[in-house]
């Protein structure tokens, strides 16, 4: 089994898999976000206005469409969202340290799914629960809140 302290940054991932955005929202981030005047429409606002890339993995995406959600929401989220990075088998791996190295928790392989990719591409994660990401600090992401 490998340690968290093994797990240091993302192993190689090619050239052409480096993503652009510097912010990938968490599931939960981006249902608040589209609360109006909520802390976390307020952060993704700012953030928009600085210019910064936002990405939600394609894992991230898929558990927001469960909803419950509107399709003026989904229209909304879509249209603030630069990049849907799918899972790759590098991020697969990845995914499963974490789960492996954070104590196999009932409910957090999602999670570990959503924290892989955003590894993978070198983003930060901003997320609603930072208890759910916190203990991945320790293998490199970087975690925002509002």
């Amino acid at each position: 089994m490998v340690e968290p302290s093994e797990l240091g940054t993302p192993r190689g991932r090619p050239p052409h898999r480096q993503l652009s955005a510097v912010i990938h929202l968490d599931t939960s981030f981006l249902i608040r976000a589209l609360v109006p005047g909520s802390l976390e429409d307020q952060a993704l606002r700012e953030w928009l206005r600085d210019a910064q890339s936002m990405a939600v993995s394609t894992v991230a995406w898929a558990e927001f469409l469960c909803g419950p959600v509107d399709a003026g929401q989904v229209e909304l989220a879509a249209r603030v969202i630069s990049e849907t990075p799918s899972l790759h088998k590098d991020d697969a791996h990845l995914a499963a340290e974490l789960f492996n190295t954070s104590g196999r928790r009932r409910g957090s392989f999602l999670d570990c799914l959503i924290a892989a990719v955003a590894l993978g591409a070198g983003a930060s994660i901003a997320t609603a629960n930072p208890a759910d990401f916190r203990r991945f600090e320790n293998a490199g992401l970087s975690v925002q809140t509002a």
